[in-house]
């Protein structure tokens, strides 16, 4: 599969092969095709699983809990991240650790295909554990394919990589989506089970051309410290165990208290991950101030990631129950709304690109601050808009697609600004002792901001309703303003970070 993309070298001596892949190490294209066969799934399941969630035909829940398991579960899988991280790190190296991820993603999937209720919690589970194992990981050989940070095909290498993510993201909704809504529910989560099966299966054949070092664990745990792992991780296990039999034995147990503590968590693990870095004392001076401002990032963002992943749940939901799904007239799957940002991904970061490196040539590039809060406005704008949909369908009318089209579009542009920003950010600013550590770090902003959304929907707030769209589009646009405001105070705290 893998090979036909290649061609021939165009510098001896690259890792891998004779041949490359685009003139990138071979090995990229082994992580392309697996990065995108693993979004192919994920996406596509997560294109579903709002609809699936309040469907009369799937499980029928009402709006605020199918928003609650739905924002739980996005959050859990960037928690996982840092956890599965440490597990490459630590236990079975970044090649092993991706193939035991891609097993257990095809596993979740294919529990999720099950018509069964009592299973399908426990597929949501396993999809979020293998995709935590899988992100840190995969990503980590990426790098490992180059001869070190300076390597000039570097940066155009990690570009192709995230061009698969969003061919994945960008097919799996159209394919799948029709498949579970047109079909059958379970027959599409068994699709996005046969996409991940393709990736582990070309994953294990192209693994040859990875980097020998993606194999060797870096930082392989001491008996004592697999000793002590062991039994922390038996002990919290056994609490949660007599916990629950104790609620189920007792009769009361619910969906919230599965729900409500992993949001908590979700919240408050972010917190104290940041509070545990800003308040270590080996810090110097310069690497203490960058945290401070990294904070203000931190803060930002999840207020972003907040209305952000709102596109997968709030307004697929308002999509199935009060929009007019068609072009022409020509009627498409809800699902298929999903497909908008990656296509428009795909269309703009190379613009985007282009435009900044125009404006640096004449001195003009904004600066990581600007950018950042001209992505939250953008978020907030994004749902300002949302407000003229939610009054068509109060008034007792279908919104037009082009309504949501026009709100993914928005906060697209926004990611474009905000996103690449932040990631390249949390590099630069992150202290030099938790340098394998800040990615795992900016991840827990989307974590955080997912379980925001999680908690109010679990506490009851309508997140259709015209107040609480405002007010969060109020709240995004203020973080930008005071982002902007702040800039100079923020710039001094970054020290020579620009």
């Amino acid at each position: 599969m893998a090979s036909s993309l290649t061609k021939d070298s165009v510098s001896p001596g690259t890792p891998g092969s004779e041949k490359t892949f685009f003139g990138h190490p071979r090995g990229l294209a082994t992580l392309f095709m697996t990065e995108m066969w693993e979004r192919f799934s994920y996406y596509g399941m997560r294109a579903l699983l709002p609809l699936y969630l309040v469907a009369p035909g799937g499980m029928g829940l009402n709006v605020g809990t199918a928003t609650a398991i739905y924002s739980v579960y996005v959050s859990l899988v960037y928690l996982l991240t840092m956890p599965g991280g440490w597990f490459g790190d630590r236990v079975l190296g970044p090649r092993k650790t991706v193939a035991v991820a891609g097993a257990v993603i095809m596993l979740g999937h294919l529990t999720l295909a099950l018509p069964s209720a009592g299973t399908f919690y426990a597929g949501l589970g396993l999809v979020a554990l293998g995709s935590g194992l899988l992100k840190a990981n995969i990503s980590t050989m990426v790098g490992q394919l180059y001869d070190g940070p300076d390597d000039p095909r570097r940066d155009g290498g990690f570009t192709i990589f995230y061009m698969g993510i969003n061919l994945g993201a960008f097919f799996s909704p159209l394919i799948i989506g029709t498949v579970g809504e047109s079909v059958n529910w379970h027959l599409g989560f068994a699709l996005a089970a046969v996409g991940m099966g393709l990736g582990v299966l070309q994953f294990l054949l192209g693994s040859r051309h990875l980097a020998a070092h993606s194999s060797v664990v870096p930082k392989p745990l001491s008996a004592a410290e697999k000793s002590s792992t062991l039994r922390k991780a038996a002990l919290w296990a056994g609490i949660a165990v007599v916990a629950y039999a104790i609620v189920g034995l007792s009769g009361n147990y619910t969906l919230n208290w599965v729900l409500v503590p992993l949001t908590l968590l979700g919240l408050i693990i972010p917190v104290l991950v940041l509070v545990r870095i800003k308040r270590d004392r080996s810090l110097d001076q310069a690497e203490q101030s960058k945290m401070s401002a990294y904070i203000w990032f931190f803060v930002a963002a999840a207020v972003f990631w907040m209305i952000y992943d709102q596109g997968g749940s709030t307004l697929a939901i308002f999509a199935d129950s009060s929009a007019e799904n068609s072009v022409f007239g020509w009627e498409f799957p809800v699902s298929w709304y999903q497909s908008v940002n990656p296509v428009l991904i795909m269309a703009l970061a190379p613009v985007f690109a282009w435009f900044w490196l125009a404006l640096n040539r004449r001195g003009k590039e904004p600066s990581t601050i600007v950018k950042f809060g001209s992505g939250l406005v953008l978020v907030g704008a994004s749902f300002f808009l949302f407000l003229a949909p939610l009054s068509i369908a109060e008034g007792g009318h279908k919104a037009a697609a082009m309504w949501l089209v026009a709100i993914y579009f928005t906060q697209t542009v926004g990611e474009l600004l905000l996103s690449p920003v932040g990631l390249s950010v949390t590099t630069k600013m992150a202290p030099v002792k938790y340098a394998s550590q800040m990615m795992g770090v900016w991840f827990l902003a989307v974590t955080a901001g997912d379980a925001t959304t999680g908690l109010l929907s679990i506490a009851g707030v309508d997140l259709n309703g015209s107040g609480v769209v405002a007010m969060e589009a109020t709240l995004a646009v203020v973080a930008g303003v005071a982002v902007w405001m702040y800039r100079s105070k923020v710039k001094s705290l970054m020290g020579d970070i620009r």
